[in-house]
């Protein structure tokens, strides 16, 4: 019987197992029934079932995550801190000083990466500055709460720091800027066309006595800033008695505003007005002087020759 045996599994006599009925207890048969059985409890007991091996990873899961959330927001925090300290913070408009541009509770971002390669304020960008020489002294200040406070701080949400103020850049370093009447104003004997910033029914220039009439002249290292709104802007024209003479040093400047963020309706980009793109440099006024006055010169010593030639002619042609 073992030759038998060994014979069918080996598969060298066909006819044997032909003739011989297959026993229902055989121990093959057995075993395929308890393997399918085995891989019928496995398929009942998915991963998504609770199991007595489920509760495990689960917990293990839940512990990863509290784990991590205190590095996910720190992370976040230095993010924040970064971007605020070298590349763009919000700001409030706390008063009516840059309206229509700018009106009262709008948000803006200024942009504070330029200036640390060297660019500094140019004329008619609107910029942020530090309180230079006590301009905002007896102005009533904001009281934030703690968390305004730590949101402002980590650049979440616009600076509560109210020693900044915000208006447009009129004059630079080496830049006249003067006002007479009710304007225009001048930069270096150039008229402003300021119609499309100017708060409606405003004139360009203040006529009165303390600072709305005047003729400067801007150091280098400063510039001389103008609110939009002219007649409700307490700016360069009304700090001329301070230890700067109503001007901004550069290095006060925290950066340009380069868009109106909130609310969503008066979403928009603050570009450089038109009128500015004349050429409005000192030196560009200066070498005009120049190029003409040796013109008249020369022609000025030129009639003074002409006259003796043409008198020396007449002279001989009557002898």
């Amino acid at each position: 019987m073992g030759d038998v045996a060994v014979g069918a599994r080996s598969g060298h006599d066909g006819e044997e197992h032909r003739g011989r009925p297959v026993d229902a207890a055989d121990p093959a048969t057995d075993d395929a029934v308890t393997s399918g059985s085995d891989s019928a409890a496995d398929e009942r007991t998915q991963p998504g079932d609770d199991g007595p091996g489920d509760s495990a990873p689960k917990q293990k899961n839940q512990r990863s995550f509290w784990k991590e959330l205190p590095i996910l927001i720190g992370i976040a925090l230095v993010l924040a801190l970064l971007i605020k300290t070298f590349l763009v913070q919000a700001f409030s408009i706390p008063s009516d000083s840059m309206q229509n541009t700018l009106q009262q509770g709008d948000r803006v971002l200024v942009d504070k990466l330029t200036p640390w390669f060297g660019s500094e304020p140019e004329r008619g960008e609107v910029v942020v500055f530090h309180d230079p020489s006590q301009w905002l002294a007896g102005e009533p200040t904001a009281d934030p709460n703690a968390i305004q406070t730590f949101l402002s701080w980590i650049g979440l949400m616009p600076s509560a720091e109210e020693k900044d103020l915000i208006k447009r850049v009129v004059g630079v370093g080496g830049d006249t800027v003067e006002c007479k009447g009710t304007g225009p104003v001048k930069v270096n004997g150039k008229a402003l066309s300021e119609s499309a910033y100017v708060y409606p029914g405003n004139t360009p220039c203040t006529v009165d006595d303390i600072g709305g009439q005047f003729k400067v002249k801007v150091p280098e290292g400063y510039i001389w800033v103008m609110g939009d709104h002219r007649q409700n802007s307490r700016d360069s024209r009304y700090n001329q008695d301070d230890k700067y003479h109503g001007m901004v040093p550069v290095d006060e400047v925290v950066g340009r505003a380069i868009v109106k963020a909130w609310p969503i309706n008066r979403w928009g980009t603050l570009p450089v007005p038109d009128t500015f793109d004349q050429d409005l440099s000192a030196r560009s006024a200066a070498s005009t002087a120049l190029s003409v006055a040796p013109q008249g010169l020369a022609l000025a010593a030129a009639v003074p020759v002409v006259l003796w030639r043409r008198r020396k002619i007449e002279l001989a042609e009557t002898r």
